[in-house]
């Protein structure tokens, strides 16, 4: 459309899609929407829909990943939580929390270090996926009401996993962000359901996904029509064995070239070393990562889940500072 078009006459484009009966998606940016249409091109009046009121021209999108790669929207998307804390803005998105909400005091311990150092978002598991059946999987809505009320006392925004698509309207309920875990990346039928919901969605990358994949991941959430969807580079499978995965970090410059999606870095699950996530996590910010997310236990040899990754507040703390200097140095607020 064209910049500052009328919202009626955005409207009568979105309706003429409709009734054509192929899917119009929305994307509102600062100063223009773009209506991205979604089926077969074929069906497509390209010089009816270009003389109509407030259209600006008719494209052809060339990537297969149509609403999220940048052909179709120039300008980063900025998710807005509320309360002043957005993900993709000049401010980097800190996400911060034990792997799994155990307890009431467990969590109130780290709410309160994470919160204390700077982390505006707490992350916390209360439906654990795990490789063995016989691990701790959680507290289930139990843990989620336990998150929700201590969030709320320290003033954070909060993001969990979800691993069941029965489990969406329970979470819908207690957290701020729904977070689809690499191994349920190309769950499509998860993926279009949280989709339909208006909770920002943190998708991370599949541990054998190519970053193609991984915007195809995102397409299936958007194309139902949530737009706010922020990218997760958690590391890859390889053949390294001294560490848990690889962390690819050109994924993050490459990704801002190909999409105008926040991405964030998970430096815990990539390393699996308590002492390679403070180095990683300053060379995400370097290479523009939008925030990292990362395990922090008030006390982790006693974590029921990911003990061996999990940073103390302390270590934590010292991290938050040694970011300082790297955030100034791109330009982006901490």
């Amino acid at each position: 459309m064209k910049r500052n078009a009328d919202e009626k006459h955005i409207e009568h484009v979105i309706e003429h899609v409709k009734k054509i009966s192929l899917n119009p998606v929305p994307l509102h940016g600062t100063e223009r929407t773009v209506v991205a249409v979604l089926g077969d091109e074929r069906d497509v009046d390209q010089m009816r829909i270009s003389a109509m009121p407030g259209v600006d021209k008719v494209m052809a999108v060339l990537n297969p990943y149509k609403l999220s790669g940048r052909e179709t929207k120039k300008e980063n998307t900025v998710i807005n939580l509320g309360d002043n804390v957005t993900i993709g803005g000049d401010e980097l998105s800190i996400m911060a929390g034990p792997c799994g909400i155990e307890s009431a005091a467990q969590t109130e311990a780290a709410a309160r270090a994470v919160k204390a150092s700077g982390a505006k978002i707490l992350r916390g598991g209360a439906f654990k996926p795990r490789t063995s059946p016989y691990s701790f999987e959680g507290l289930g809505e139990e843990g989620l009401k336990i998150m929700h009320d201590t969030a709320k006392r320290h003033n954070l925004k909060t993001i969990t996993e979800i691993v069941d698509i029965r489990d969406v309207e329970v979470i819908d309920k207690h957290v701020d962000m729904f977070q689809v875990g690499a191994r349920n990346m190309q769950n499509f039928n998860l993926l279009k359901e949280v989709g339909s919901t208006n909770k920002p969605i943190l998708l991370k990358r599949g541990m054998s996904a190519t970053i193609k994949e991984l915007l195809l991941a995102a397409e299936h959430i958007m194309s139902k029509g949530n737009p706010n969807v922020a990218l997760c580079e958690r590391g890859i499978r390889t053949f390294e064995t001294e560490t848990r995965n690889t962390l690819a970090l050109a994924t993050v410059p490459l990704v801002k070239e190909l999409s105008h999606l926040p991405i964030i870095v998970d430096p815990s699950h990539a390393t699996g070393k308590p002492s390679l996530i403070g180095p990683m996590s300053k060379a995400a910010i370097a290479a523009g990562a939008d925030g990292i997310i990362v395990e922090v236990h008030p006390n982790p040899e006693e974590a029921l889940s990911d003990a061996d990754q999990a940073l103390t507040p302390a270590m934590f703390d010292s991290i938050m500072h040694e970011l300082k200097p790297i955030a100034d140095a791109v330009g982006r607020a901490l």
